[in-house]
């Protein structure tokens, strides 16, 4: 069903499934009333001044100007005066597995039987820092699944979660990533894997080094989800990964790879232009400018107990101590080259016209769940973006990646995933780093007065 965008000159009542069109608000009980604020509604179109939007049960059910709007007895009211109300942000590219440490072998050796906690973890600070919905791209199968289960029960604090599971790919770099590495051999198998994961519950197929399989295996993965309603995402750290991802459909690609080469080959940009709309992209810029500010240009980030949320202490000293020296890390060998080239790169992206989203890799060393997703946006003003598309590529767009029309948008029948920042993130973006209210399926998870 699709949802009525809201309108800022007269109050819109809610419909729904249940209820006739013109059903009063006040015949449904309002749960929580957000006072005052300027909204911002996903849509793109005027922010709403001196706004109410009032929420029944886990949905929005009216949007209007306070002169407008009233707001019935019973409601909890939160004052959101001097505030900006927005949906809330949505993450498309991270790891709950991992907590920004700088070793991925050690911190399986420590962690790699504790997943389930470790993603508990992930999942709180996503959700402290308003991050409403998650798309988390390779992992574990079977503690990704019961950590979604989890966090749809009520039974740990997250976003809502949407997962790959495990990379489909030749092979694993390490004996030891065989859990979240599945090795493809032969269209049988990238069948069969491609069914076990559907069957399991994940929400995209995730493909890597998928220039190293066979036309025929790519093809039987993206055409095996296909048909069960699942898109595929796939890496593009290689011209060779984007050809072969478009030569059979990917319907997502991810990062702004190509390693130091200057730019994208015209015939990959011509091909990208001819998919245009129909492509989504994830660059995933800001982790090779967050470890370089991290490593040689603020190492006090990382005495900040804010990334330590939710963390035993064990635990924090244990990712602290494995960034001592992130300019020494294999991880960070070629950032220093690869960064003069990411502002063409990026801008040749967008230049496409392809839908581009918020994803930030968040787990990887440094990129902390606590602030990787309000970093990955300012970095998109800096090299041009409009502060409206940014945010649309954080709320609209991802609720339309996933086809859900009551995710990432204020308005009636939307799901009330809602935050309150102090400030305006259209002038600054910055201010979205802590955000003073967040909201989540009409519940009040953080309030800061």
């Amino acid at each position: 069903m699709r949802f009525p965008r809201s309108s800022f000159r007269r109050v819109i009542l809610v419909s729904s499934l249940a209820l006739p069109v013109h059903t009063p608000v006040g015949a449904r009980q309002v749960t929580l009333a957000l006072v005052g604020g300027r909204v911002l509604d996903g849509f793109g179109g005027p922010v709403l001044e001196n706004g109410v939007v009032l929420v029944a049960g886990e949905r929005i059910v009216a949007v209007g100007p306070a002169s407008e709007v009233h707001v019935p007895g019973g409601a909890r009211v939160v004052d959101t005066n001097g505030m900006t109300v927005m949906p809330g942000l949505c993450d498309m590219h991270v790891h709950l597995q991992l907590l920004g440490h700088g070793d991925y072998a050690r911190w399986d050796e420590l962690y790699g039987a504790r997943n389930e906690e470790v993603m508990a973890v992930a999942a709180g600070q996503l959700l402290d820092a308003g991050v409403t919905c998650a798309r988390d791209l390779g992992g574990p199968l079977d503690e990704l699944v019961a950590t979604k289960r989890a966090i749809a029960e009520g039974s740990i604090p997250g976003p809502r979660l949407f997962i790959s599971g495990p990379f489909l790919q030749r092979a694993p770099y390490e004996p030891w990533q065989a859990d979240y590495r599945w090795a493809v051999n032969g269209v049988a198998d990238a069948e069969a894997k491609t069914k076990r994961l559907i069957d399991a519950g994940v929400d995209v197929i995730k493909l890597i080094d998928q220039d190293q399989l066979t036309d025929e295996e790519v093809d039987a993965i993206v055409r095996t989800a296909h048909a069960a309603g699942k898109p595929v995402v796939a890496h593009a750290h290689r011209m060779d990964e984007i050809r072969m991802g478009l030569r059979h459909g990917v319907d997502d690609f991810e990062h702004t790879g190509l390693g130091t080469a200057p730019g994208y080959a015209p015939d990959v940009l011509r091909a990208l232009r001819e998919r245009n709309a129909a492509l989504w992209w994830a660059p995933t810029i800001s982790p090779l400018y967050v470890m370089r500010y991290t490593g040689e240009v603020f190492p006090e980030r990382l005495d900040d107990p804010a990334w330590r949320i939710g963390m035993s202490r064990e635990m924090a000293d244990e990712i602290r101590a494995s960034l001592e020296h992130i300019p020494r890390l294999p991880y960070y060998a070629l950032f220093p080259s690869r960064i003069p080239r990411l502002p063409e790169k990026f801008a040749q992206l967008r230049e496409t016209g392809v839908r581009m989203l918020i994803g930030t890799d968040s787990g990887i060393p440094s990129m902390f769940h606590t602030d990787s997703t309000w970093r990955e946006m300012v970095k998109w003003v800096e090299l041009g973006v409009p502060p409206m598309e940014v945010i649309q590529s954080a709320t609209l767009w991802p609720g339309r990646f996933f086809g859900r029309d009551d995710l990432g948008t204020i308005a009636p029948g939307s799901l009330a995933d809602l935050i309150a920042v102090r400030g305006d993130p259209l002038t600054d973006m910055s201010v979205l780093r802590r955000p003073d209210l967040v909201v989540k399926g009409g519940r009040v998870v953080r309030a800061s007065r």
